[in-house]
């Protein structure tokens, strides 16, 4: 994936199990510290700092704290795995929303008075999601993902780590079975990525793509309500097409469009390694 060398398996436990202890106590220590901001900077920056600390800890160890080590590499290809990324997000995010529309089966409706100040409100949650995002990626798929992904497959590493990606969901409000379902689905598809490009720019865009329009077409985002526009939808049909409280994303329509993208991505993205040749 990128330049890091492979330890033994004895080295590859040691950094590992360090990268998990920093992100543990980052996990534990930051939202108390950053409660008093309010749910969304709490949950958004708290994982970010959780993330940037255990991943700066351990590659400024073992890799003399090179960006490229967790992902964040910049190279002529980047900005292009960005941008598509965003654009896909985007995209997948209004069919899962258009269509359900297009069927009747929601609408808009007004939920509270919109923001006094509409454009700083965006800014805002442009900017905490993207901090998030951030975040989400390189605490489960920065420097031990990358690292794993070299040294037991992405099968072995995938699979696993997104099934934790799904169940530090459960916990969120209105979470679901199939909402967590889609969640894993959603962190295998991320992993995926990150394995086909060997960097994180093009899950950072999908991520932060699909988490930017739901909450502007008036969606909960895994069960937080952020109320940008003031308008929610207005679903009336049932949770298995709705996703009731956790929002759109725990219901058959993610589920249809993370699969497509899944498929969609090995066709059109190659191999890293494809790539560098």
């Amino acid at each position: 994936m990128n330049g890091m060398a492979v330890p033994d398996k004895q080295g590859i436990l040691l950094r590992v199990g360090l990268y998990l202890l920093f992100a543990f106590m980052g996990v534990l220590l930051f939202p108390v510290i950053l409660q008093p901001l309010g749910i969304i900077l709490m949950t958004t920056l708290s994982t970010f700092a959780a993330a940037a600390v255990a991943n700066a800890v351990v590659v400024r160890i073992y890799e003399r704290g090179r960006l490229s080590d967790v992902g964040l590499g910049w190279s002529l290809s980047s900005g292009r795995e960005f941008l598509t990324g965003t654009g896909t997000g985007v995209a997948a995010a209004m069919f899962v929303i258009l269509v359900p529309m297009a069927l009747r089966m929601v609408n808009f409706q007004r939920a509270e008075a919109p923001a006094e100040h509409p454009w700083a409100a965006f800014a805002f949650g442009c900017g905490s999601l993207f901090f998030g995002v951030v975040g989400e990626e390189l605490l489960f798929r920065g420097y031990a993902f990358q690292l794993l992904v070299r040294s037991w497959g992405p099968f072995a590493t995938i699979l696993p780590t997104s099934v934790i990606f799904g169940l530090m969901h459960s916990a969120n409000p209105g979470a679901s079975p199939l909402g967590i379902i889609n969640t894993v689905a959603w962190g295998i598809l991320l992993g995926y990525a990150v394995w086909r490009t060997g960097a994180l720019w093009l899950p950072i865009g999908l991520h932060f793509g699909w988490n930017l329009t739901l909450p502007l077409v008036g969606s909960n985002l895994s069960g937080l309500t952020m109320g940008v526009t003031g308008y929610t939808l207005k679903w009336n049909v049932g949770v298995l097409w709705s996703g009731g409280d956790y929002g759109v994303e725990g219901s058959v329509f993610t589920t249809l469009v993370v699969v497509a993208l899944f498929f969609g991505l090995r066709k059109l993205i190659p191999p890293a390694d494809a790539t560098e040749s």
